[in-house]
């Protein structure tokens, strides 16, 4: 089976996607002939989300669409079989800290056994966004604090209006 090393694959629930994943995105995508952005739909939190998953490709698209070689889809197969469908042979991975190495060394690991083909490529995060993550991004939405340096500008008026109509679903005033 055929596999192109110039292609890879930053797969992630990315719900919002945010500056630290755009920061990996654009440095990825210079490593790279194609990028394919790919919001993973985790089983155990299908429901849970703030975003649907294809409310997230289209949040994406919207953020990348400046970078020609870079793609966004969805998937809910495992990534080591997603990848062979992609025929890609690298896994791009952000890292914010050493508590994310230990379980993306684990996924990376388990990966390789399912697909031995594919590879891992761990890219550590710039330093302004090692706190920056989606959790942080939605409980600062609860509160209505800026997001302007959390996520990208393209998207932010998205992410207030989701948060605004999820509290006025649940009868909770909006400010």
């Amino acid at each position: 089976m055929w596999f192109d090393v110039k292609t890879a694959i930053y797969p992630g629930s990315f719900d919002p996607i945010t500056l630290g994943h755009l920061n990996v995105i654009k440095r990825a995508s210079r490593c790279f002939d194609k990028l394919i952005v790919c919001v993973m739909v985790n089983s155990e939190k299908v429901n849970s989300g703030l975003f649907t998953p294809a409310e997230r490709v289209e949040l994406i698209q919207k953020v990348v669409a400046r970078l020609p070689n870079v793609e966004v889809d969805q998937s809910d197969i495992l990534i080591s079989e997603y990848a062979r469908q992609k025929k890609a042979c690298t896994l791009v991975k952000g890292l914010r800290a050493v508590s994310d190495y230990e379980i993306e060394l684990q996924m990376a690991l388990i990966n390789r056994k399912l697909n031995p083909r594919l590879e891992t490529m761990f890219l550590p995060s710039n330093a302004k966004y090692t706190y920056v993550s989606s959790s942080v991004v939605k409980e600062m939405a609860v509160y209505g604090a800026d997001l302007s340096d959390f996520v990208p500008h393209e998207i932010i008026d998205d992410v207030n209006e989701k948060m605004k109509s999820r509290r006025n679903c649940h009868g909770e005033r909006s400010q």
